[in-house]
């Protein structure tokens, strides 16, 4: 299929990679849904721009972790557009949490956005894509799920590790109807998430020591890992499922020993 064929949901697209992902699936030509759970004003501007320079896009709200609401999204989708063909799961919360202040109530939260959320946005494309035989979806993890050393990440790391789990066995069970099923495990991205309540002194420091664990001496931007989910969006990458790409420009802090 060429690229103007295609049609993309990129979920949490409003802001952040979400946003970078959006707006190049849709330089390429493919019509892009933008979604969205809170933030309707920065959904709407994706998709203003976009259609600023010729393309298409709609503003879709939908909580991931709300399977019916998953559901009515790709009807809308499918009404506007026809089948979709590509599917970022890129919706994600963090919580920073240690066993001492662990919250079961926050933490399942995290797990039903993170991890569920990829099990109801597939279930809920994939009937047309196996119609096709036909389909790239590409879910966002993190390199906290393969073991970076930052504190209080545990929990969050072990929603991330989930994914890959589905990434890989979803691709097993999806592979033989042309459906591809990939991951991207970014490092430190700047994006509003990792920005949120640090002040621009703490943020100096933050992005400083985790360039310096970095093998390219930067954080990374919301383009790099827009181009590593573009790359396993594309028509040319069928032959390519079950794999994790990490994009962290080298980094060293790793605690596992493989």
């Amino acid at each position: 299929m060429a690229w103007h064929e295609q049609v993309a949901v990129v979920t949490g697209g409003g802001r952040g990679i979400g946003r970078a992902t959006a707006l190049m699936l849709a330089r390429r030509g493919a019509a892009v849904c933008v979604n969205y759970a809170a933030r309707a004003d920065a959904a709407q501007a994706v998709v203003d721009d976009i259609t600023a320079a010729g393309g298409r896009a709609m503003a879709v709200g939908a909580d991931v972790a709300d399977s019916a609401a998953v559901g009515d999204m790709i009807d809308r989708v499918m009404a506007q557009w026809g089948p979709v063909t590509i599917l970022v799961n890129n919706a994600g919360v963090s919580r920073q949490a240690t066993l001492d202040t662990y919250d079961p109530a926050l933490l399942e939260r995290m797990r039903r956005v993170n991890a569920d959320g990829v099990i109801h946005t597939t279930r809920a494309v994939m009937a047309a894509m196996r119609e096709r035989r036909y389909g790239r979806i590409v879910n966002l993890s993190s390199i906290a799920a393969i073991g970076t050393s930052l504190p209080g990440n545990a929990f969050y790391a072990a929603s991330k590790a989930e994914v890959v789990a589905l990434t890989r066995r979803f691709a097993l069970e999806l592979g033989p109807h042309g459906i591809t099923v990939n991951a991207v495990s970014p490092g430190f991205v700047r994006t509003d998430m990792t920005q949120a309540n640090r002040g621009q002194a703490d943020w100096a420091r933050v992005e400083s020591q985790l360039a310096e664990r970095a093998m390219m001496g930067r954080i990374g931007e919301p383009e790099d890992i827009a181009h590593a989910v573009t790359f396993l969006s594309a028509p040319e990458s069928g032959w390519i499922t079950a794999q994790v790409l990490v994009v962290d420009g080298g980094r060293m802090d790793y605690i596992g020993h493989g």
